[in-house]
């Protein structure tokens, strides 16, 4: 348990990050209908699968259209 207690200020901001992202870029894809490539369901799809950070940096990279 200490171990966890350790990390735990690297962890806190990490995970907050993370889900701060998540939750951008599913708003993004709900919201918008054009892409770049691929569709919305794609995008969904790798987005929940690789929500580690690799999702959403994937559909803001090669996915989110340029306004």
């Amino acid at each position: 348990m200490d171990e966890i207690m350790e990390f735990l200020p690297f962890l806190i901001p990490l995970i907050v990050a993370e889900f701060g992202l998540l939750a951008y870029t599913l708003h993004h894809i709900l919201t918008h209908k054009e892409y770049k490539r691929g569709n919305r369901t794609l995008w969904l799809i790798l987005t929940l699968v690789f929500m580690n950070f690799v999702g959403p940096i994937l559909y803001l990279l090669l996915g989110k259209e340029d306004a």
